[in-house]
This record gives C-alpha cells, structure tokens and sequence, in this order.
C-alpha cells in the first residue's frame, strides 16, 4: 500500500515555515504581498479539473504568510523562529502521527507490503497539438507522483483516455514542473 511522506498542504507548510525562517518582519511582510498576488492570479486563472490546484496551493501559502506575519507581529520577533511558533512545531508532530496511523492501519488491513513514498507534486500544462482548430485554453493539471515522467503518465492515463480532456481538445503535454516542494526547499 502506498502511503505518502508528505501531503500536499504539508508541503506548503513545511516550506513556508522553513522559507520564513530568520525573515524580520519587513521580509515576511513582503513575502505575505507576494502570496497574496499570487493568490489573486491563481482566482483568475481558469478552474483545473481536480481539488490539487495553482488556487489550493496559492491560498495555503498566503494563509501561512498571513499567520506567521501576525505571530512575528504579536510576539515582536526580530526575525521568525520556528521553534517559537508553536503551530509549525505541531504541523510535523501532526504530520509524523499521520504517517504512524497511516501505516498501522494499511498493515490492520493486510493489502499487502507498505511503502512510504516521497512523492512530489507537479504542474502539468497541456496544449493543443499543432494544427488543431479549436480555440481551447492551455489545461493546467497539479498531480501527485514519484517523478515528472510519473506525473505525465499519470495525467495522461486520466485524461488521455477515449472522451478525456485532452483527447477532446486534441491536447498533448508539453510542460511538467514540480510544483510542491518547491525548488530549493528541503524535505
């Protein structure tokens, strides 16, 4: 059974919290407007197709900045600290309980060998093929997999099919980039 290391909200948590780490306040202030313009682009972009998207994603992030740029504000901190941010402690201890149930309940259940997986998550874009016709949008994806040939199967496998979204719009894939954690960020 395949469990994951991290979540896709974990992700954003984590890396903020790291991201944040040592930042005074004019920086977190900073990073906070540009979660919030980045929120506000990902509102006006069209809807993707699953719940893992750029507009989750974006909200994660400026509700982090948002949090953290109070608490450096309340607790008047010359730079955040994570271990003095009781709720990003939490956040990991949640997320190592979470691993722990999760492994005792797939072992319960008995489907077979457990795996604990470093997934990542990737944006898929998608165009339409070269001399198509139609008028179509370029078709943005965020999945789940173990890498960026993983994610493209995975999208194509979901939306290649007879009837899928790029079937009909005569799309083909022409851009898979990790998304979650973003680059540079350590997990």
């Amino acid at each position: 059974m395949l469990i994951y290391e991290y979540l896709p909200y974990e992700f954003v948590q984590l890396g903020v919290v790291s991201k944040a780490s040592g930042l005074d306040p004019s920086a977190v202030a900073a990073q906070v407007r540009l979660a919030q313009e980045r929120a506000g682009s990902a509102r006006l972009a069209p809807r993707e197709p699953h719940n893992l998207s750029e507009l989750l994603i974006a909200e994660l992030r400026r509700l982090q900045w948002e949090r953290i740029a109070g608490l450096v504000e309340r607790e008047r901190m010359a730079g955040y600290v994570p271990a003095r941010d009781t709720r990003a402690v939490r956040y990991e201890q949640q997320r190592l309980q979470r691993l722990v149930k999760d492994v005792a309940e797939a072992e319960r259940s008995g489907v077979g060998a457990v795996e604990i997986t470093r997934h990542r998550v990737y944006r898929i874009d998608a165009r339409p093929a070269a001399g198509s016709t139609a008028h179509v949008p370029v078709l943005t994806l965020h999945l789940m997999a173990a890498s960026p040939d993983g994610a493209a199967e995975k999208a194509w496998t979901i939306h290649g099919r007879d009837g899928g979204l790029y079937q009909r719009g005569g799309y083909r894939i022409t851009s898979v980039k990790q998304a979650l954690p973003e680059p540079g960020e350590l997990f």
